[in-house]
Formats: C-alpha cells, structure tokens, sequence
C-alpha cells in the first residue's frame, strides 16, 4: 500500500501564505525555514521537500502572487467598451491586492534584499498584465483612445492603480474617506484623459 502523500498542493499554498504572511508583517528577517514550517504546523523538512530552500520559497512566492493576480485580471469580464473595460481591470487590481496583501510586497517591492526572481517567474509576472494591454490596443484601434503606443496608456494606467493600492494598502488614505469611491473616480478622470 502507498504511502499518503503529506506534502501536497494544500500544504504548499498554506506554506506560501504564511511566508507571505510574515514576510509582510514581520520583515525579510522573520522569514525562516523553521519559523515558518513551525508557524504552519509542519516541518522543516516538508518546506525543503516543496521549495528547496529559501531563494526557492522566496521565488515561489512571487510566482504564487502573479498567479492569483494574473487569473483575476484574465476572469475580468469585457463589456466591448474599453473605456469600461480599463475601468474595470483598474477595480480586479484593487481587488487582487486587498485580497492577497501579503503576496502584494514580494510582487511589487524589493521585500527581501538580494531577491531576484527567475526568468520563468519574471516571465509569468510580465504575463499578468496582457489583459490592460489587450483592452487598451482595442481602445487604440476601435479610435476610443489616442492614437498613441499602447505601452505609454497601459504603463500609465498600471501607474495610477498601483500608487493609489500603495497607498491603502500602507495605510496612507485618510482614514474617513470612501476609499472605493476615490479608487474609482480616479480610474475613470485617469482613462478620460486618454479619450480620443
């Protein structure tokens, strides 16, 4: 009879979640192999049979962040209306981060010194955001937005959603503002500057 297998999919995501976790409260410092593997109830010896070591979680890591993210974006639902759709792709980005904010650090910011994802997990970070430049290329050709590089409405736009979820996630908004309504007003001041 074979073995169960201990170290499975569940395992490895509860693992990457709290590394997240405490690498988002608690520093680059508190993320340790044996803290974490006691943290999440386990061994150290199940963190090196999933990840390898710690450059290895560390890369995990930001590919599980991209993964979440990426499928968010992709799952968007398109109206045909790119000015909306913009809108809309600016709204799962919020969403994406206030839903994973411990994946948002490793993602976005040099969260562990020395961290340099691999090419495969640049690669799928790079991926994410084919659905902004999508929406934003049907928006150049259907003469809705400036005839102008798709990349400049995209990095922009990618800009403005990724400053103002900074901002929240540290704390930085006014504490009696309506967040949502700022968040969404400012998408669409920001897609109506790029209008034809």
């Amino acid at each position: 009879m074979a073995r169960p297998k201990t170290h499975d999919e569940a395992l490895r995501l509860r693992l990457l979640d709290r590394a997240g976790k405490l690498l988002s409260t608690e520093g680059a410092k508190a993320l340790s192999l044996r803290k974490l593997a006691a943290d999440a109830g386990t061994s150290t010896t199940a963190v090196y049979s999933l990840f390898g070591g710690k450059p290895e979680l560390v890369n995990a890591l930001y590919a599980e962040g991209f993964k979440r993210f990426g499928a968010r974006m992709r799952a968007a639902p398109r109206t045909g209306d790119a000015f909306e759709d913009l809108v809309r792709l600016g709204l799962v980005y919020r969403e994406s981060a206030l839903a994973d904010p411990h994946l948002y650090s490793i993602m976005f910011t040099k969260a562990v010194p020395g961290f340099e994802p691999t090419a495969e997990a640049s690669e799928l970070g790079r991926r994410t955001l084919a659905p902004l430049v999508e929406v934003v290329r049907d928006g150049i050709s259907s003469g809705r937005f400036a005839d102008v590089p798709p990349e400049t409405i995209a990095v922009s736009s990618w800009g403005i959603v990724h400053g103002l979820v900074s901002l929240e996630l540290n704390g930085n908004l006014p504490s009696d503002s309506d967040v949502a309504g700022t968040f969404e007003a400012s998408l669409r001041a920001h897609v109506t500057g790029w209008l034809r």
